[in-house]
């Protein structure tokens, strides 16, 4: 009986042991692997994981910081731009697609190597502050996936979708940028918070 209960205290100490030294394993992986970059991502939520125009959370589409229109009928507005308390900002609006054909965000998905696999999105979007001389672009989580909108299967002819995408902030004393996406023209937001 002592036996049994020998080995049974032993067992416990040593998925006791494993455990730690999982725990302690995964906490070294979560550093930034020493990269030095000056951009910090927020943590994406479940919602934003999916990635999908109904991440979108409800916002006020009556105000309108900005709204242009690009080749093919395809009209951008633009509703908010709000700085979070985490560092980045948060821009919401819609896309139309006044075209008579599926709008699939050629080009919107951004050229840089992280941006690969982000398909149809506004992955490519940036900010850029003028004064400060500066351009912010779309945070990305540590797979490469955009903290951003996906139109998994494009833009209807006729429909309208929402979008999100995330930025690093700018200096709080920046109330104006200008919000880029690819074959768009240049919309000038203020941002709000």
């Amino acid at each position: 009986m002592r036996a049994a209960m020998t080995r049974i205290r032993f067992k416990g100490a040593a998925v006791a042991a494993a455990s730690v030294a999982m725990a302690v394993m995964l906490t070294a992986c979560g550093g930034d692997g020493g990269s030095g970059t000056e951009q910090k991502q927020p943590k994406a939520s479940a919602s934003e994981k999916q990635q999908t125009p109904d991440a979108v959370e409800s916002f006020d589409s009556s105000e309108v910081l900005a709204s242009v229109k690009g080749p093919g009928d395809i009209e951008l507005v633009v509703n908010s731009a709000q700085r979070n308390a985490g560092g980045f900002i948060t821009v919401k609006g819609s896309v139309t697609n006044g075209s008579k054909q599926q709008f699939g965000a050629q080009g919107w998905q951004g050229d840089e190597q992280e941006m690969v696999g982000n398909g149809a999105s506004v992955a490519g979007a940036s900010l850029v502050d003028q004064a400060g001389k500066k351009r912010y672009l779309t945070l990305r989580d540590t797979d490469g996936r955009c903290l951003c909108t996906k139109f998994t299967t494009g833009i209807a002819p006729g429909a309208t979708s929402p979008f999100f995408v995330q930025f690093p902030a700018p200096p709080a004393d920046t109330t104006e940028v200008d919000f880029q996406i690819p074959t768009m023209p240049t919309a000038t937001i203020k941002i709000s918070g």
